[in-house]
């Protein structure tokens, strides 16, 4: 799934309970790391040679950022610097995990071609997750999944009070939770009507 679900999701995930801003921002964090071995698409890009080409992207995602061992890498992380320890570490293991589960539902290329997830890369490539059923990455599941992540993601911040933009600015974030706060407040056009001929 694109980068941007996936922490739509996490985001979603760190909702789940009551945490400060910055625990918050460690599990949607956790939601994106795996993709952090993707990072070799820049090098490609970069460094397009036809006779030599790199195929960094290729060779590492899915494998370096997808496995136990970047699990176990970002729950050390976020052990050591979140505030409410066990809650927001088991948080961030979901949110990583999801990110796994939905890779092998939704990230298919253009000619049918599947991701496949070796949990245990690169020490073993055994067991693999796979999904016959694999969809496309621009397939309309993910496109309905991210529909529902951001309504999900209003309604909360409408409720709540706060919203993904926190992560960079909590004066950034005041405002647009005002902004929402007000449209689900406004009353229908129809509701005004009604109150007005009463």
């Amino acid at each position: 799934m694109p980068p941007g679900t996936h922490a739509l999701i996490g985001w979603l995930v760190a909702n789940a309970t009551t945490l400060s801003r910055r625990d918050r921002t460690l599990i949607t964090l956790a939601g994106v790391a795996p993709d952090v071995d993707g990072l070799g698409i820049i090098a490609d890009i970069f460094t397009d040679d036809p006779s030599r080409p790199l195929r960094k992207w290729a060779e590492f995602h899915h494998v370096l950022g997808h496995n136990v061992f970047a699990a176990a890498g970002v729950a050390l992380i976020v052990l050591a610097i979140s505030q409410r320890r066990a809650r927001t570490t088991a948080l961030a293991l979901v949110s990583f995990h999801l990110h796994l589960l939905c890779d092998v539902l939704g990230s298919g290329g253009p000619n049918g071609e599947g991701w496949d997830i070796a949990y245990f890369e690169p020490l073993s490539h055994a067991p693999v997750w796979s999904w016959a059923g694999q969809w496309r990455l621009d397939g309309w599941q993910n496109l309905l999944i991210t529909a529902a992540a951001i309504g999900a993601t209003l309604w909360l911040a409408a409720k709540r009070g706060f919203s993904p933009v926190s992560i960079f600015s909590e004066r950034w974030d005041e405002r647009v939770a005002a902004v929402l706060r007000g449209w689900c407040s406004r009353p229908t056009a129809g509701a005004s009507a009604e109150s007005a001929s009463e």
